[in-house]
């Protein structure tokens, strides 16, 4: 605030001086008008001839002056003085083309080294020609013009040097009031704990920084929930992966003790299964960190058609539905577009089949479904395995909840990514019990996907509309 308030100072002499010279210059050229006037009227034109009777109170009031030096002369076009100062020079001749008689002018020369202020005008008469115009003159030098002018000047900057350190004082008092707030903030933020991702509160913030503070707790959310996100992963990984671990290690200890053939491959094939196993639930594990993170949520959506695809997860489930001697089946009437991301939807059909399949015994119905109502499309899991109750289907969506009565082996996390992955596609996800009395349908509601309408386009020729446009009064 200082260096502005520095360079604008120089410029507010500049003004003022500028100012104060028009100011000062106003009644000394009147006085100099004045004179002209009185001049003037003592000039008769007689046939033609100037004649001037200039008494001598009037020569004695323009040499009164004891500051400056005052010049006069009355003088013909064509040079010859009638009275006056002939050091005073005259305007050319051709100068002031549009001048008029008995108008002042005023013009600013040179004279023995001083500046001096000039005014004139013309005497003559209607019938004149402008060769015969008598011109009379009176000069100034400008001393007192020059200390008026220094005088404003100084009347107006000498207060300005108690005003302006004043004024500095006041600023500097000011923007420290005024970043007080500011300052404070930073030492709130500079003391809170790393692990603090808590909002800052914003009761005791100035109204121009809650913008700023929101923003940043608007951050601090997003980084509370991507920590979360990261603990709880740790967390159930941690937890998780400890049995199946602790299962391999002992399996692997059998397999070190064991001498026989048989009991040695037995052993192997179990760290196999144990092994499948826990990649599945680390993979499980990685894809719920990824949706819950939104990782994913930046990504765009794009139009795909929803039956087409499960139609091919499907088809990749099928031969371990076989394996099961699980009928795996698949309905649907029509294409259904909806907008998401298909490796997200892709997870979610797999988490739903290999949910099915693993809670359905041999020889069981399995069938996806595919409806596309109205503005909504449903996607469908039904079987007929071990069934979930009213309360169960309210907690079948939480980590690691398995039905007290499941046979199969899970992790619990595939309803929680389908959980996670329908709300990155603004859709619901819901379990009930089959209305057959037996197994369980898993239903997901999306929005369909709505194609833009298309504009109409602007004929080239509107000779067309004009024929089918009714007449202007009917």
């Amino acid at each position: 605030m200082l260096a502005p308030l520095l360079f604008v100072w120089p410029l507010s002499i500049a003004f003022t001086h500028y100012f104060a010279s028009n100011v000062a210059n106003f009644p000394y050229d009147q006085a100099l008008r004045e004179h002209v006037n009185a001049i003037a009227r003592q000039v008769k034109l007689i046939d033609g001839k100037p004649v001037l009777s200039l008494p001598a109170s009037v020569r004695a009031v323009l040499r009164a002056d004891e500051t400056d030096s005052v010049y006069f002369h009355v003088v013909t076009r064509d040079g010859k003085l009638l009275a006056g100062d002939g050091e005073l020079p005259s305007p050319d001749a051709g100068a002031d083309p549009a001048a008029l008689p008995g108008e002042v002018y005023f013009r600013d020369l040179e004279l023995k080294g001083q500046d001096v202020r000039v005014a004139y005008s013309f005497v003559a008469d209607g019938r004149m020609p402008r060769d015969r115009w008598v011109l009379v003159e009176v000069g100034e030098t400008m001393e007192k013009r020059t200390q008026l002018t220094n005088k404003i000047v100084a009347s107006v900057i000498l207060p300005q040097f108690v005003i302006i350190p004043l004024a500095v004082m006041l600023v500097w008092f000011g923007l420290s009031r005024g970043l007080r707030p500011l300052n404070r903030l930073r030492k709130t933020i500079e003391a809170r704990d790393a692990a603090d991702l808590s909002p800052i509160a914003t009761h005791r913030v100035p109204d121009e920084l809650e913008p700023l503070v929101e923003a940043f707790n608007e951050m601090l959310e997003r980084m509370k929930h991507n920590v979360e996100v990261q603990q709880r992963f740790v967390a159930d990984a941690a937890h998780q992966l400890r049995t199946p671990l602790t299962g391999l290690k002992t399996q692997a200890q059998f397999a070190i003790r064991e001498a026989d053939p048989a009991a040695l491959r037995h052993s192997l094939r179990q760290i196999a299964v144990g092994v499948d196993r826990a990649a599945r639930l680390v993979n499980q594990l990685l894809t719920l960190a990824r949706t819950e993170g939104r990782e994913t949520a930046q990504q765009s959506h794009t139009p795909l058609d929803l039956a087409r695809l499960m139609r091919q997860v499907v088809g990749e489930w099928v031969a371990i539905a076989l394996e099961k001697r699980i009928d795996l089946g698949f309905e649907a009437q029509e294409a259904a577009m909806v907008s998401g991301n298909p490796l997200l939807l892709q997870e979610l059909a797999k988490n739903l089949i290999d949910n099915a399949l693993r809670y359905t015994p041999e020889d069981g119905h399995v069938t996806c479904r595919v409806l596309a109502t109205g503005n909504m499309t449903v996607l469908e899991v039904e079987d007929d395995g071990v069934g979930i109750t009213e309360e169960q289907a309210e907690m079948a969506f939480e980590r690691f909840f398995r039905v007290d009565n499941a046979a199969g082996e899970g992790s619990g996390l595939g309803l929680a990514i389908v959980r996670e992955t329908a709300m990155q596609h603004d859709a619901t996800a819901r379990l009930r019990p089959n209305p057959s009395g037996q197994g369980t349908i898993a239903r997901v509601v999306f929005h369909s996907w709505q194609p833009p309408p298309t504009p109409t386009p602007i004929p080239d020729d509107f000779s067309e509309l004009y024929r089918q446009s009714p007449p202007i009064g009917t």
